[in-house]
């Protein structure tokens, strides 16, 4: 069956709303009554434009046309209904997200766009959408849940940056027994990417692997101003990796100094359906806050002959130099970047904030060469509506160019995102 078409004759909030019903068709008695009391549902309105000009004539060739011009409009909603827990020494409880966008505008030229699933013609659908359900269960502090969600882990973090989000299909164990220490493990074994109405196999590089298994732990001290992680993850037949993480927070005078070093490392695993693999990645982001200032510097160091090692279509956020539109990860790559963000809040003006950033990579493997560099800049300008009906509505506006050399594609993109988040329960 072709789950994208059959995703897009129903609309995906059609068996969200009767896994909701389900949801609270459980009785109210004191049994249940954590279920129910302690649930929240939302439903997130969001408007996503896309538009990203190819410079230089590095625009992609689709169907023997060459494309120019990536843009689209969309409209989306997303429900997200999270229940409380049935009380008693075993909890109960179920989690539903309901996706479903529309195609305002877009055709051939939204292929490159990423906010629908492109069918065989190369046109865009016209509208797609899923049903991810989970079941949870809680002893103490301790949680279990099964079934699919937006999971972001340090080692693998769904993407949530156009009309959808990703989606990943598993099961997930925290523990929070221990004072400032987190636990986690589990494995997830399909993933649905944020413009695929399907569900497929974990895979790096168009290579499909077995099941993803993942443990890790942070530990959070000094009143919680410091952070030590360490997670390993597997991807079966594949991929394996390790990431260290250390983050602090000091207050000095009126500022407040930040830290986040980290240290990944990854080769094959098992059968190695993807080759022989060697990444490894040093990386640090120091960052200084003074009244509505913050100042940022980062530095990321990739070595080995194979980029950095993610589930395809996954969010680059772990690395420090990851933005909008690239993650300067290529193999070998260095990447440093300076970014100022400022709250108006201080101008008299709460909800309006401005972010700039300008990072530069060299000595990368990229565009058919082995020293290129790439420079990339990413404004945002955002506001959130702070009273009224409309109260917690959200516009961003993100304006960002790149530059590579080789054959890279150069690029210089705009994207308008407006957000509201509808309060139901």
């Amino acid at each position: 069956m072709n789950l994208i078409n059959t995703a897009i004759r129903t609309p995906a909030l059609v068996p969200s709303l009767l896994a909701l019903g389900v949801m609270f068709a459980i009785p109210t008695s004191s049994h249940a009554a954590g279920f129910v009391e302690d649930a929240k549902v939302t439903l997130g309105l969001r408007n996503y434009y896309f538009n990203r000009n190819y410079l230089n004539g590095t625009d992609p060739v689709i169907r023997g046309e060459r494309q120019g011009q990536a843009e689209g409009w969309t409209q989306s909603f997303i429900l997200d209904a999270r229940s409380g827990f049935t009380e008693g020494t075993v909890g109960f409880g179920l989690d539903v997200l309901g996706l479903y966008s529309l195609k305002l505008d877009g055709n051939r030229g939204a292929a490159n766009t990423q906010l629908m699933p492109i069918h065989g013609d190369g046109q865009a659908a016209d509208q797609f959408g899923r049903t991810a359900v989970a079941a949870k269960a809680k002893i103490s502090k301790t949680e279990l849940k099964v079934g699919e969600w937006f999971a972001v882990l340090p080692i693998l973090r769904a993407d949530d940056g156009r009309s959808l989000p990703q989606t990943f299909q598993g099961a997930q164990l925290t523990s929070n027994e221990i004072d400032g220490l987190t636990l986690y493990g589990g494995q997830f074994w399909k993933n649905s990417q944020r413009n695929d109405a399907s569900r497929e196999d974990m895979s790096f590089g168009g290579v499909a692997g077995d099941d993803f298994n993942f443990g890790g732990g942070e530990y959070k001290f000094n009143g919680n101003n410091t952070m030590v992680g360490v997670w390993h993850a597997r991807l079966e037949d594949v991929y394996q990796q390790t990431y260290a993480q250390l983050t602090h927070s000091q207050s000095v005078g009126d500022w407040v100094l930040g830290a986040n070093l980290g240290y990944v490392t990854g080769k094959e695993e098992g059968a190695a359906k993807a080759g022989n693999l060697d990444n490894k990645v040093y990386q640090g982001s120091f960052s200084a806050k003074t009244g509505n200032n913050t100042f940022t510097v980062a530095y990321q160091r990739l070595s080995g002959d194979t980029r950095f090692m993610r589930i395809d279509g996954a969010s680059g956020g772990t690395l420090v130099n990851d933005g909008f539109t690239n993650s300067y990860d290529n193999p070998e790559e260095r990447s440093w970047q300076l970014r100022h963000d400022y709250n108006f809040a201080g101008m008299g003006i709460p909800g309006l904030t401005l972010m700039n950033r300008y990072v530069s990579g060299d000595n990368a493997r990229l565009g058919g060469r082995d020293d290129a560099e790439e420079w990339g800049r990413e404004s945002e300008l955002a506001y959130t509506l702070q009273e009224g009906s409309l109260k917690n509505l959200s516009i961003r506006w993100r304006n960002s160019d790149v530059r590579r050399d080789g054959t890279a594609q150069d690029i210089q993109e705009n994207r308008l995102i407006i957000n509201y988040p509808l309060s139901i329960l």
